[in-house]
């Protein structure tokens, strides 16, 4: 999905670092940069467009950046940069906070104030994915927003979680996408970030309703991807597990998922993660119903008649067909 637009091992050495300041400055925003071996520097970039959101996953050596005064009465595009810290030790100073980021790690900071950010990746590379969101976008008070720039928060559970598995899945994605796809997407990132800084500035009550309850249906959704497997899986459990009514639950699902039920959501996407195992070489010799048992189905007589239903043939019908053909798929 993101489309490369660097990489240092295209150019020369003696032209790489400032090739990464011409780059940075016109897909991000301009910053010094301090390399204390220029010889040994690499980096690459890539990025895509999404609606008002800029989307930009990177790689880089060891390296200072600063926002100087001067560079933003330059250029100030009024951004809010999310950062999603992949591996590599990196900290910020900003709004006089200092922050110390690890891998799993998220960060937000302004385009418009001063800021400082060190990287440390040893003798290999750090990587990062990066979201620019115009202040507008964000419908919080930007005097509220200033409280947790440069705070060290958490990617691993609740709202940061959604967002960095968002991010993530964005960034390693290498599937090709139409431009409707990115406007969509972008609208999803916005309502995250909005929410996931709403929770962190304990504002919740004045994010948007709609916002709340799109978020809320992207949880249940990654609920209900974690739990395929379990035979207990069902609306009556999705909604308990997050204390909500099973009306809600529907009002979620007629809302936001196009006519799809909660009940068929699950089935469509156990199917789906089965016809993919079936279609795995590397899982030839494992029996249909074992597949079916792993993703939740756990009568091989439903599973085939689901399947049937849904794909126009057997599971093992499905399996031999495609093997055959495409003998490399998914090596």
């Amino acid at each position: 999905m993101l489309e490369k637009v660097f990489d240092s091992q295209d150019l020369p050495v003696s032209d790489r670092v400032d090739a990464w300041r011409d780059i940075t400055a016109l897909a991000l925003i301009p910053n010094e940069f301090s390399i204390d071996r220029p010889v040994d520097f690499r980096a690459s970039l890539r990025t895509v467009d999404m609606g008002a959101a800029q989307v930009t996953a990177m790689t880089y050596a060891s390296m200072r950046s600063r926002r100087t005064p001067q560079l933003i009465r330059r250029s100030d595009p009024d951004m809010y940069a999310v950062g999603l810290i992949l591996h590599g030790r990196q900290g910020i100073i900003h709004k006089r906070r200092e922050a110390a980021l690890g891998a799993g790690d998220l960060v937000v900071y302004s385009t418009s104030q001063p800021y400082e950010s060190v990287v440390d990746a040893r003798q290999g590379t750090a990587a990062s994915v990066v979201v620019q969101l115009p202040r507008a976008m964000v419908q919080l008070s930007s005097n509220r927003v200033d409280r947790v720039l440069a705070a060290r928060m958490s990617g691993r559970e609740g709202v940061g979680r959604l967002l960095a598995c968002f991010l993530t899945h964005l960034a390693t994605d290498t599937s090709p996408s139409r431009s409707a796809d990115g406007q969509r997407l972008g609208s999803v990132l916005t309502e995250l970030v909005t929410a996931w800084l709403a929770h962190h500035i304990d504002t919740e009550e004045q994010t948007p309703t709609e916002t709340r309850q799109h978020v809320q249906f992207l949880e249940i959704q990654d609920f209900i991807r974690r739990n395929l497997g379990d035979t207990e899986l069902s609306p009556a459990t999705i909604a308990a597990a997050h204390h909500i009514s099973l009306r809600t639950l529907h009002r979620l699902f007629h809302d936001h998922a196009h006519g799809a039920t909660a009940a068929s959501h699950i089935r469509r996407q156990r199917l789906t993660c089965a016809r993919r195992d079936l279609t795995d070489p590397r899982l030839a010799t494992r029996p249909v119903h074992a597949i079916a048992a792993r993703w939740g189905f756990f009568r091989p007589a439903d599973f085939t008649r689901a399947f049937r239903t849904t794909y126009g043939t057997t599971p093992t019908e499905y399996r031999r067909h495609i093997l055959r053909a495409h003998p490399g798929i998914h090596r």
